[in-house]
Order: structure tokens, then C-alpha cells, then sequence
């Protein structure tokens, strides 16, 4: 569904938002799925290598709390157990709709950040 939102039916590019492959360019990161023991680290080392200040969109109900695989004991849970998160976006899928919300809703926390960065 995040890919939705870079077609032209839902035009996410209005907004000011790229889709960028190098997360020291990124000033959010949106993450969908569940976090397991395998891909912790890349997920810390990820959001490790983003400039402050930074802006984490947690994506579905995998991203949230591991979903229905959260009983699965390779999974740890939600992206909040190993990065913070400033923005969920619940939905299994979530619509596209729903993701744009949270990615504006999260734009503004951004910009916020930035003010205080700044002054």
C-alpha cells in the first residue's frame, strides 16, 4: 500500500514527499511489518544513519505490534521496541488514505522538530 501513494492516483509528491533510497537523505522513515531478531540491527543502523532531526511512520498492525505473527517466537513485536516511533498508522493493510494521513500528520511533527532544532 506504501506504493500506492507514489502512483499518480493518490500523488504523494504534492505534499513535498520523495521516495529517496539512501536513508542519509531521508528525513522520515516509514517501516512496515513485523521486527524480528534478524532484522533489528538493520533497522537500528538505518535510523542510526538518518540526520536529526528525524520522523519514524510505524506502518499496519505488523508494524505496530508484530500483527497476527506476534506470538511467533522469532518475532520481537512492534518497531517501537527497537527505535521510537512518532506516528502509527493501524490497518492491516492500511489503506493509502491512511497512510498519507500519517505521513502529513507526521510531516507536521517534523516540522516542529526542525523549529526546535533550529531556535
Amino acid at each position: 500500500e506504501v506504493l500506492a501513494c507514489l502512483t499518480p492516483i493518490y500523488d504523494v509528491e504534492r505534499f513535498g514527499i520523495v521516495n529517496v533510497g539512501n536513508p542519509k537523505h531521508a528525513d522520515a522513515l516509514l517501516v512496515t511489518g513485523t521486527v524480528n531478531h534478524r532484522n533489528k540491527h538493520v533497522l537500528k543502523t538505518i535510523y542510526d544513519q538518518m540526520p536529526g532531526p528525524k520522523l519514524v511512520i510505524a506502518i499496519g498492525a505488523c508494524g505496530l505490534s508484530g500483527g497476527v505473527f506476534r506470538e511467533a517466537p522469532n518475532v520481537i513485536g512492534g518497531i517501537d521496541k527497537i527505535i521510537p516511533v512518532d506516528v502509527y498508522v493501524p490497518g492491516c493493510p492500511p489503506k493509502p488514505e491512511a497512510i498519507i494521513d500519517g505521513v502529513v500528520a507526521g510531516l507536521g511533527k517534523l516540522a516542529e522538530l526542525q523549529k526546535q532544532a533550529a531556535g
